[in-house]
């Protein structure tokens, strides 16, 4: 991916539950960041991926371009985990338009098995911080 002249930072928010995908997901993620030459200016962590929007406000009232979301919503034998994801990804999308930077959704799952989510792991935290970068640098660059 080419680079622009200016660097994108970012803000990445990660949930603790699920902490042995979370953790490694928070990994993948700094190393392909850095990869892309972008800098990862924060690093907030949440209890859950239910936390995530409060972090997400505060994050993007800070000097980052966009800000990841990393975390595991795991399936349990109720729809507990569809109403996390329904709720994170809405509340998440309105941020990004409240403060006009991106915010990418690197939560696996709802639905999503344990053996789903540890497959994922490399995929979506890529995923989240390649469309942040790509994001914030097209509307860097953007010229009306």
């Amino acid at each position: 991916m080419e680079m622009q002249e200016n660097s994108v930072k970012l803000g990445i928010v990660v949930a603790d539950f699920n902490y042995d995908i979370t953790y490694l997901m928070l990994q993948k993620a700094i190393s392909h960041a850095k990869f892309l030459g972008a800098q990862v200016k924060i690093v907030f962590k949440v209890p859950g991926s239910y936390d995530m929007p409060l972090a997400v406000k505060k994050l993007l009232e800070r000097d980052v371009d966009a800000v990841v979301t990393l975390g595991a919503v795991i399936r349990g034998e109720t729809k507990h985990d569809e109403v996390i994801g329904a709720q994170i990804a809405r509340l998440i999308a309105d941020l990004s338009l409240q403060y006009g930077k991106p915010v990418t959704l690197g939560v696996i799952g709802p639905g999503a098995t344990h053996e789903q989510a540890v497959e994922r792991i490399e995929e979506y935290a890529n995923r989240a911080v390649e469309s942040a970068v790509k994001l914030a640098l097209r509307y860097k660059n953007w010229r009306l």
